[in-house]
């Protein structure tokens, strides 16, 4: 099938918005490494057999008919004349992973219904809600109305699905209505048009790739290393399924006749040279007359704060990665360069493919870290409670992000349950994890820094906004506390703690940024399919560079409004990565920082009852030693307790632009448009965040929209944080004030 004549002989066609960087066809060693990087992938649970393949077809015609039968019910019940009502149709679209051909076992399917103008979405979560109670196969039933995109979520004969809904306003939908035309969508319900979103998505992101399976094969590869890695959650800030589909799209784009292999290694090599926040895009922007909100930073105040845009093919375009902070953006560009390094040795033989599988070792990489304790008395209560903790976490990183003493502020997606000791005081305990860098402070013996108001903004807009959604039970407690790396084993058991061998696990804090064109020639990490040299290398940088300032020239000097020519990019320092706050330009801690912690209260507010020191406190007093010890003050939940200080909507950090967050099904690639990038050299990652401080530049040229040190309160809606004027509860609802001061030793 990789035939290489074939390849040669047939015509190419131009994909994406710039020419490809090669077209060089596989040679035989690439399928051997193909077929090697296949076997690698099996033992992690990548592919269905045919039996599961089969069992989803199945399960998802067996929905349809309900879909068809249930539209057709409606229709006679709304005294349709019965000659329309048998014509009226209704179908089921799947959209992400399934449809995309990359869903691992046991994985969910997304899927749209899709039905005729005579059905109302009320009756999509009434009726039809109903009539899949009344299914035997069908269990765990739920629906979710009030999400950006609402949602019903089930489990079908062991599958399980979230099903979103979308009216047409047509009369009928037959079997092979195409939603891919944008006139579909007028006068369409903004809920609706959401729904069809991630159909039109997913279906216009195969249209553009040049040779699908290995398309499929390189993603299924990339999303394996994300969740391996610790970097695959939108919700968290970090990238979701259809973004990361997109990154493998624009590396298909560009190296169309190469197998996965090589594309895995050129997907790390493009991504960690590429100019964020220029927008990577796998079509130009098109223009329609539905007048529909599109990611366009000329226009959208807003979208000039996005860090990483990935826009969306399919009108109307938008940024997957509204929720990517400086923060997760930093952590994941060191990821693709660690990745680079990986895959350059495979593909030298000087390695093989589980080692660019192997899981971060997070609790290893970093001294300081926040743990963050969400607990319910009730197991119902608490699966309730974590949803809205977990979609308030990004909230936190900014605020961290935002302080002038930290550098990065790294959550781990995965969440641990508290071990016996919380679990007794608290009941049903979650905790989540972030890796702290604090910065070097030139010159200074000491720094006092206080997290006290970072912590407290967090946990009171997270209370403020359970109490909006009338989810906040009595019971219901987020903390938040600081903890270094040698104390976390109060925490978490000694084998998630464990250290693994050093060379295993290169420390790409030290290195990974210096990319390996610098060490050889031969290395194959130029752009090129073949081993190029440095010169060939920069040559096509610059070209790709030309080419996509060409292609949409408006776009980005409106933007960016760039004076020079994309020549003088040679001629640049190494590119800087824009500072959206000054705490983000400093280079990382260094060995001799030490952190201690001062933990006090703030008295309770007048008429407040004081219940006892709560778990974390004592847990805390036994590891903080020596001349750092507790005062002698222990922390207390405070019932009925008020806030001290005023609430600003100024303290709030990344979010997506929903109004109702939670509980949220975001379908990957609701949001997306704007212009190709091009690329920049490698650079010490610390480096390069201080020379976005001291330069402002991006690429060397003036930027006059993207560097904004502002706490981006603009990207707020209304809805989503409540305003200062909203109250934290105070019925019974026991609020923790807790003061988190440390000291860092220069």
């Amino acid at each position: 099938s990789h035939s290489t004549s074939r390849l040669q002989n047939q015509p190419q066609r131009h994909y994406g918005i710039t020419s490809p960087i090669s077209l060089a066809p596989p040679k035989d060693i690439d399928c051997i490494h193909t077929q090697k990087l296949v076997e690698a992938m099996k033992p992690f649970g990548v592919f269905e057999d045919e039996d599961e393949l089969n069992h989803r077809l199945v399960v998802l015609g067996k929905l349809n008919n309900l879909v068809k039968e249930w539209i057709l019910e409606l229709g006679e019940s709304k005294n349709l004349p019965p000659s329309a009502a048998a014509n009226v149709g209704g179908k089921i679209f799947t959209f992400g992973s399934y449809r995309l051909g990359v869903h691992t076992k046991g994985a969910d399917i997304d899927a749209v219904c899709v039905a005729p103008r005579h059905v109302e979405r009320s009756d999509f979560f009434q009726s039809f809600f109903e009539k899949l109670k009344h299914q035997e196969e069908i269990k765990n039933l739920r629906a979710v109305e009030d999400a950006y995109v609402p949602v019903v979520k089930f489990e079908f004969d062991g599958i399980e699905i979230d099903l979103v809904f979308a009216r047409l306003s047509m009369q009928t939908v037959s079997d092979n209505l195409d939603l891919g035309d944008d006139s579909r969508l007028r006068s369409l319900d903004i809920r609706c048009i959401r729904s069809l979103n991630g159909c039109r998505v997913t279906d216009e992101i195969l249209h553009l790739v040049p040779n699908k399976d290995n398309f499929r094969l390189t993603l299924r590869a990339i999303k394996l290393w994300a969740k391996r890695r610790g970097i695959y959650s939108n919700m968290l800030g970090f990238l979701g399924g259809v973004s990361w589909a997109m990154l493998v799209a624009r590396t298909c784009q560009l190296y169309p006749n190469a197998l996965a292999s090589t594309l895995v290694n050129k997907f790390f090599l493009v991504f960690s040279k590429w100019e964020w926040p220029n927008p990577v895009l796998l079509k130009q922007p098109e223009e329609s007359n539905l007048n529909l909100p599109v990611w366009d930073p000329r226009v959208n105040p807003s979208d000039r704060y996005h860090v990483m845009p990935i826009i969306t093919p399919a009108y109307p375009q938008q940024n997957s990665t509204y929720n990517v902070s400086t923060s997760t953006r930093a952590v994941m560009i060191e990821e693709f360069k660690h990745g680079l390094v990986v895959t350059n040795e495979i593909l030298q033989g000087k390695s093989d493919w589980p080692k660019l599988f192997e899981p971060l070792n997070f609790f290893q990489k970093y001294k300081h870290y926040i743990v963050l304790t969400a607990s319910a008395f009730t197991e119902d209560h608490h699966l309730e409670w974590i949803g809205l903790v977990e979609s308030k976490i990004r909230v936190l990183v900014g605020n961290l992000e935002r302080n002038e003493f930290i550098t990065i502020a790294h959550v781990k997606p995965q969440s641990f349950r508290g071990n016996q000791e919380l679990s007794k005081q608290s009941g049903y305990v979650s905790m989540w994890f972030l890796g702290i860098v604090f910065r070097k402070v030139e010159n200074a013996e000491s720094v006092n820094i206080d997290l006290t108001y970072v912590i407290q903004s967090f946990t009171d807009t997270v209370y403020r906004q359970a109490n909006n959604l009338n989810v906040l039970k009595e019971g219901m407690k987020i903390e938040a506390a600081h903890v270094k790396r040698k104390h976390l084993h109060y925490f978490l058991p000694a084998e998630t703690l464990q250290k693994r061998k050093k060379q295993s696990m290169p420390d790409i804090s030290q290195n990974a940024s210096g990319l390996q064109c610098k060490r050889t020639s031969s290395d194959g990490s130029c752009l090129d399919s073949s081993r190029d040299t440095d010169s060939r290398t920069t040559s096509l940088l610059n070209k790709i560079t030309k080419l996509d300032t060409s292609t949409a020239e408006i776009e980005r000097n409106a933007v960016y409004q760039r004076s020079n020519s994309a020549n003088n990019r040679e001629k640049a320092p190494h590119v800087a990565v824009p500072s959206v706050s000054k705490g983000l330009s400093v280079p990382v801690i260094d060995a001799k920082m030490e952190a201690t912690v001062a933990i006090r209260t703030s008295g309770p507010p007048t008429g407040c009852t004081v219940p006892g020191p709560n778990a974390v406190s004592q847990l805390r007093a036994h590891f903080v030693q020596g001349q750092h010890e507790l005062n002698g003050t222990p922390i207390m939940d405070f019932k009925n307790a008020a806030p001290k200080r005023p609430y600003s909507p100024t303290s709030k950090g990344s979010h997506s632009p929903t109004s109702e967050e939670y509980p949220k099904k975001t379908v990957d690639g609701e949001k997306l448009t704007g212009q190709d990038s091009a690329f920049k050299d490698g650079g010490n990652l610390e480096d390069v965040r201080r020379r976005a401080t001291e330069n402002g530049v991006l690429g060397g040229k003036s930027m006059l929209i993207p560097i904004i040190n502002t706490t981006r309160s603009q990207r707020l809606s209304s809805k989503e944080l409540p305003d200062s004027s909203s109250p934290v509860p105070t019925n019974s609802i026991r609020i923790i004030k807790r003061s988190i001061k440390l000291t860092l030793n220069g």
